[in-house]
């Protein structure tokens, strides 16, 4: 099969880019201008056995959406799975401190490239053929400091469900992973401006306020992805599958996690 990956450098992007490498899939991985984080993923897939295509710009760009298909079909010949993966967050106290800029970058990385290369993508898939998006637990509980953020996510969940439907009949699934915390950059980094003198106890903090006392791997996340798109998932659609560690039982979502 061959998967394209947004955001597949690094982070959650990087554990589906080695996953499906690790399940024979052939993978196009496409990044924003980390450059070196693409390489190493590229070299640790070659390692592997595996193949695979960097393609490095800007899906808020929508012909950039169409070369990204274009290279795919002149390198491989088909597209079997998209994992929409790229995504971006800032943090802020209050919805007055989100700029109009910020807030239009955060809706077109997480929402529009989304639907960009979704939407150049879907003529190739054929039956069988399966779409996974990244959305995310605080859906369901919000986070006071990702205000722009969550409202994305809580879109791509609809989008997802939405899609699935649309498609069912054409035997082409869309499902949703909706990650709590799991340890990444992106967490690593909340923890140093949460707290810059300490930011482990940040991560202390969230651990002990999990059910199963610690955070996520991120190779669970690119297990799951590469579960989602097999055949052993054939009945599986317009699902968000939430991967948390049971943070989002009631009695720990009023805690905040």
């Amino acid at each position: 099969d061959l998967a394209i990956i947004t955001g597949g450098d690094s982070g959650l992007g990087r554990a589906c880019s080695i996953a499906f490498a690790k399940e024979g899939a052939k993978l196009v991985i496409v990044y924003y201008d980390e450059h070196k984080d693409a390489m190493d993923t590229k070299q640790y897939i070659d390692k592997l056995g595996g193949e695979c295509l960097l393609i490095s710009g800007d899906i808020t760009n929508h012909n950039f959406c169409k070369e990204v298909v274009n290279k795919t079909l002149q390198r491989y010949g088909k597209i079997d799975i998209l994992i929409n993966n790229a995504g971006v967050q800032y943090q802020q106290e209050k919805l007055e401190n989100i700029s109009d800029e910020k807030f239009d970058w955060t809706m077109k990385v997480n929402i529009y490239g989304m639907f960009y290369l979704t939407k150049e993508v879907l003529p190739h898939l054929k039956s069988g053929s399966s779409i996974i998006n990244l959305s995310s637990v605080t859906t369901f509980y919000g986070d006071p400091q990702l205000i722009d953020y969550v409202t994305t996510k809580g879109a791509i969940a609809g989008f997802t469900r939405a899609l699935a439907r649309n498609l069912a009949l054409k035997n082409i699934r869309v499902n949703a992973i909706m990650p709590g915390y799991i340890r990444t950059p992106m967490v690593d980094n909340m923890a140093k401006l949460t707290n810059p003198n300490n930011p482990e106890e940040v991560i202390n903090g969230i651990t002990k306020a999990i059910p199963m006392q610690r955070m996520g791997k991120v190779e669970e996340v690119g297990e799951l992805a590469a579960f989602l798109a097999s055949e052993e998932a054939s009945y599986i659609t317009a699902q968000g599958i939430v991967i948390d560690g049971g943070s989002t039982l009631p009695e720990t979502m009023v805690m905040g996690v």
